[in-house]
């Protein structure tokens, strides 16, 4: 059986490998996050008969400091 010739680099192309898709499926989240609230903010502006497009700005921009926290928290974590 052949042992790697450093194990220590191995496990650090590991690492690196698990946080990039950690931080892809980071960004798939936030993505979604923010297009749901700014959909609902859409659908709620559909509904109301304001012609102020509000609940599409209030729901956006909830959504984003949604997503922001949500990544905070993650990388917060990672220390």
């Amino acid at each position: 059986m052949e042992q790697p010739e450093n194990p220590k680099k191995e496990r650090k192309a590991w690492n690196d490998s698990n946080s990039f898709v950690k931080y892809i499926g980071l960004s798939f989240q936030l993505f979604g996050v923010i297009g749901a609230g700014t959909w609902f903010g859409w659908w709620l502006q559909q509904k109301s008969d304001m012609k102020f497009p509000v609940w599409i700005l209030l729901f956006s921009f909830l959504s984003v400091f949604v997503a922001f926290y949500q990544l905070w928290v993650s990388m917060k974590q990672d220390k």
